[in-house]
């Protein structure tokens, strides 16, 4: 090509780290909020159990049934209040995401679409500019009226209105997918009766049912966290969202590939990789206090974390690259016609052709004239 998307969503990752700080920002707010108050309500919840003598002792000998029936009969009647709370918390965070979503990802789409349309001066334009361009070539009163008056009443939704509504959908879509997770086990647990009971038959139909709703997810999630990008770019509303991100992806799905497939590599690398370091602390645990074995991992996480954020945005980055070029800059470079061999004149001769019958060959009659030749 004659740009590579990936590589201008990468540059610009690379130019521009304050996008990453704000994606990691707003991630990392929604994140932190929501390990704060799980750890926050489950000591709140373990505070609130009473713990009689004879349960104490059951702990104290370690035996996994007298064990067993000790928690059981702790978290006797009071489950029902941990699910609450933990619905309730389920929901605020919801909400929280929704926000936090909402808010950063209008700061870092128009940061990128800042950085081509400036440093890069990758604009693609709209309608009305394209038609302003023809304008001002040939201005007239009944362009420049019809212009300004299509400018006027054009009305253009607000982007963090529309990303709250497209969140909440991305919200919506997650549970329908929890439901449809526990549909699936349902329909997997008639395969296995009570009577005839066949876990392996069960867990197979489970598996099959369980990609099928995870890759439906995916694909709406992503659907809709692309839509995100024309709201703020266009100003349109969820459904123009929708509607322009399934026509984009329909008109430039070589390109969006390409992004989504590069990126989505070096986040599979990113991911190997930092599994492969997180085993490091956890085999020096025999050997080393606990506490620093907890703390490497720790950082090896926020690191990870780190880096899937920063290909996150030179995927969002290549994603705006696709949009903002012309299809012209997008098209594959087509190869060089072939030059024509050079057209060689015949050698010129410089010799006499002995074979050719010359004047003093031809017999003459008696008089010296030469006879008459009929063609």
């Amino acid at each position: 090509m004659a740009i590579s998307p990936t590589l201008e969503g990468f540059r610009a990752a690379f130019r521009r780290p304050s996008l990453t700080l704000a994606e990691i920002m707003w991630r990392w707010t929604a994140g932190a909020t929501a390990a704060a108050l799980f750890f926050f309500g489950l000591f709140e919840y373990l505070n609130t159990l009473p713990v009689t003598n004879g349960e104490l002792l059951f702990l104290r000998t370690r035996q996994p049934y007298l064990v067993g029936e000790a928690i059981a009969h702790i978290l006797r009647g009071s489950l029902n209040r941990a699910a609450m709370a933990g619905m309730l918390a389920v929901w605020m965070l919801t909400c929280l995401w929704i926000i936090a979503a909402s808010l950063g990802r209008v700061a870092t789409v128009r940061g990128v679409l800042d950085y081509f349309r400036v440093d890069r001066a990758f604009a693609g334009g709209s309608a009305n500019d394209g038609e302003r361009d023809v304008a001002s070539n040939v201005s007239t009163p009944a362009v420049d009226e019809r212009i300004e008056a299509r400018e006027a009443t054009e009305v253009r939704e607000s982007p963090f209105r529309t990303l709250t509504r497209l969140n909440c959908l991305r919200a919506a879509v997650a549970l329908a997918a929890l439901l449809g997770f526990v549909g699936a086990s349902i329909l997997a647990s008639f395969a296995s009766p009570d009577a005839n009971p066949r876990p392996g038959v069960a867990f197979f139909l489970f598996l099959p049912l369980a990609a099928l709703i995870c890759w439906v997810w995916g694909a709406l999630n992503w659907l809709l966290s692309l839509a995100g990008l024309f709201a703020v770019r266009d100003g349109e509303d969820a459904v123009g969202a929708i509607s322009t991100a399934v026509s984009f992806c329909r008109e430039r799905t070589g390109s969006i590939f390409a992004v989504s497939t590069w990126t989505g590599l070096a986040h599979l690398v990113a991911f190997v990789g930092a599994t492969t370091v997180v085993t490091m602390p956890m085999a020096f645990a025999a050997v080393v206090p606990w506490r620093l074995v907890v703390v490497g991992i720790t950082l090896v996480t926020l690191a990870y974390f780190v880096v899937a954020d920063w290909l996150y945005m030179a995927r969002l980055a290549g994603y705006v690259c696709v949009a903002e070029m012309p299809e012209a800059l997008l098209a594959p470079l087509s190869p060089a016609p072939p030059t024509p061999p050079p057209i060689t004149a015949p050698p010129l001769q410089t010799t006499i052709d002995r074979d050719e019958p010359i004047l003093s060959d031809v017999p003459q009659t008696l008089d010296g004239s030469f006879p008459k030749v009929r063609v």
